[in-house]
């Protein structure tokens, strides 16, 4: 119950996505980051939404990963599953 505690949804909106390479390239990156529990990429809505756990990553660390993979973040939105629950 206590990894539940620290887990948190991440929205974050995307500039440069055009196409299914694009959605694939940042599944994979968040797929294989530590912390990341599930990834879901809308080419369509421009937004990569993450089911995390623990502190990490961090959102410095979420938006350096965008950066890496040639996209812009626009917007972070954190929201924590405790509050969702409330």
């Amino acid at each position: 119950m206590t990894a539940s505690i620290n887990a948190k949804t991440i929205e974050v909106e995307i500039h440069g996505m055009t196409c299914a390479l694009c959605v694939d390239s940042l599944n994979r990156k968040f797929n294989k980051m530590a912390g990341v529990e599930e990834v879901a990429v809308s080419m369509k809505m421009k937004k990569v939404r993450l089911e995390t756990k623990g502190k990490s990553p961090t959102t410095a660390m979420i938006k350096q990963a965008i950066l890496d993979a040639g996209f812009t973040p626009i917007k972070v939105t954190v929201i924590s599953n405790e509050d969702a629950n409330n």
